[in-house]
């Protein structure tokens, strides 16, 4: 028989304990106050749900493995349990799905506290050994924070007015001069990535200068992120032309940045094309930068303009900015498209640099590689003086 110590330093070994004994209520309580779900022991991780189910699967978005896995039901118990082994460093959302007959109800992991947000709702995480929250995406007490101040700028090109929510940094002077960052899904980088939080610690940090950032929204990204000629034209020739005459911006292109993730990253990429070398740095986070060597795809209609605009701007690639920074998840589906443009990215003579984690295509993910982005396009005082 394991001691008490041992089935709570390797819940493998209490997992066959609970198989061998009485497998009574009490059992599986003291099992589940012991521990802490899941549990992860370096790549191994053990899931654990407690109910009445017909089955019971974990459902995660790892590209690459089968998106439902079976939990096993320890008999005579109403315990449900899955070892699943993962690379470590990696960070995983997920849902358990609860299957009662017809129904099957996806929930969040109720033993497990750690979530992550989106715009669809919240997803619970588990990460394996090796990965750690970055501190510079907490609120740090000693960063003094920058604002926020809402604009609208008309555009004649969309025939609408635009929202904008501007940050400005904590010591923001009129009498100096910054570099201005476009962020394409603005209030989804400040609510789902922390991106004003990440903005105050980096400049306080001195990783990066203090910049002003256009955070830009769009109720129709899926139209206007996709290589749309109108929302190009609206942030080249109407939304920066009007930030560089009222704020005191760097107004040239080493000193303008375009940033997205997913179509988003579609958005800043083709309005670069359109506008070779307006923009001197991208930073383009899980592009869905689909494209077809065939000319069919299979990933819907709403793909059919980016597909077209990648299989061109393949055929032909020309640099566009002076520095393009690119990340992307390894458990993403669009891991192939994003290490494909890396090559041709380089070849236009293009300084380029590329970085994938072990996560999928998540707002937390691109969080997490905000700061070697960032930093890298625009290095603060910490690692140069930028003027």
């Amino acid at each position: 028989m394991s001691s008490a110590t041992d089935l709570k330093s390797h819940p493998r070994l209490a997992i066959r304990e609970l198989e061998r004994g009485p497998r009574t209520a009490e059992s599986v309580d003291a099992f589940l106050a012991e521990h802490e779900f899941p549990i992860v022991e370096g790549s191994t991780v053990t899931f654990v749900w407690r109910g009445d189910a017909h089955a019971v699967n974990l459902r995660h978005w790892v590209f690459g493995m089968p998106s439902t896995q079976p939990f096993r039901r320890l008999s005579r118990t109403d315990l449900w349990y899955l070892i699943l082994e993962m690379p470590e460093s990696s960070r995983v959302e997920y849902k358990i799905e609860i299957v009662r007959g017809p129904l099957h109800q996806l929930v969040e992991d109720p033993l497990n506290e750690r979530r992550a947000r989106d715009p669809f709702g919240a997803n619970s995480v588990f990460h394996t050994t090796g990965y750690r929250v970055p501190d510079w995406t907490r609120e740090d007490p000693e960063a003094r924070p920058g604002r926020l101040e809402e604009l609208e700028v008309e555009s004649a090109t969309l025939e609408r007015a635009m929202p904008v929510t501007l940050y400005y940094p904590a010591r923001f002077r009129k009498a100096r001069t910054y570099p201005l960052l476009v962020v394409h899904d603005g209030p989804d980088y400040l609510e789902y990535s922390g991106l004003k939080t990440v903005l105050d610690n980096l400049i306080h940090r001195l990783e990066i200068p203090g910049l002003i950032a256009a955070l830009v929204h769009s109720d129709h990204r899926l139209v206007e992120y996709a290589n749309h000629a109108p929302h190009a034209r609206f942030v080249a020739e109407e939304l920066v032309p009007r930030l560089e005459k009222d704020l005191p911006l760097a107004g040239n292109p080493a000193g303008r940045c375009l940033m997205g993730a997913s179509f988003g990253a579609v958005a800043a990429f083709s309005t670069a094309v359109r506008y070779p070398n307006f923009f001197g740095r991208l930073l383009l986070q899980s592009g869905s930068f689909a494209f077809s060597d065939t000319g069919f795809h299979e990933r819907g209609p709403a793909f059919d303009p980016v597909v077209e605009f990648m299989n061109t701007w393949r055929d032909d690639p020309v640099p566009v900015a002076n520095r393009v920074y690119v990340s992307c998840g390894t458990y993403e589906s669009l891991i192939y498209e994003n290490r494909s443009l890396i090559p041709l990215l380089q070849e236009t003579g293009m300084q380029v640099k590329y970085a994938e984690a072990r996560d999928g295509h998540n707002w937390e993910n691109w969080r997490d590689r905000l700061r070697e982005g960032l930093s890298w396009l625009y290095p603060g005082p910490l690692w140069m003086v930028y003027e």
